[in-house]
């Protein structure tokens, strides 16, 4: 037979535990509003991490993920390659190598990669970056304007599959 107490105990866990991915997307949102630095990782076709990673600047929309990087570097060629899957992880240790790991401790998300052309999605990111990193703006505001119209920069997209 099933006490009462049971019975009450048993539902405030299960009301309990529906709140954990609610708790963690609010912390992720929290920290793609605040953090200078995502760390990325392009998946392998066998979903293992590449070797390949980073950390970058980046900018949310609310919706997706955007980093503007040189169109040679791994993170464009993976994604040009068909490597559309990436890991991020959000916060900052500073240089992903000098971490020792510490970023793989960070909260994380899988996305859906892929590399945007088109001249609005590019505007719309490039304010969001000046916005975000004003000071820093001065300097990098007219490299990345001027390397994505003459395409040494790519601005890639990372679509969250996981929040």
């Amino acid at each position: 037979m099933i006490k009462r107490r049971t019975f009450v105990q048993g539902a405030m866990v299960s009301a309990g535990m529906s709140l954990l991915p609610a708790s963690h997307a609010a912390d992720m949102r929290t920290s793609l509003q605040k953090s200078d630095l995502v760390y990325i990782t392009a998946l392998k076709s066998d979903g293992k991490e590449s070797s390949c990673q980073s950390e970058i600047w980046y900018v949310w929309d609310g919706a997706d993920i955007y980093v503007c990087t040189a169109t040679t570097a791994w993170r464009t060629r993976a994604a040009k390659k068909g490597l559309d899957r990436s890991r991020i992880w959000v916060g900052d240790v500073g240089n992903w190598q000098s971490s020792g790991g510490k970023y793989k401790d960070l909260p994380a998300l899988e996305a859906a990669t892929s590399v945007i052309s088109d001249t609005n999605t590019h505007q719309m990111a490039l304010e969001r970056f000046g916005s975000k990193y004003t000071m820093a703006w001065i300097t990098y505001g007219p490299i990345f304007r001027k390397g994505l119209a003459d395409g040494s920069r790519s601005l890639i997209r990372y679509r969250p599959l996981t929040i």
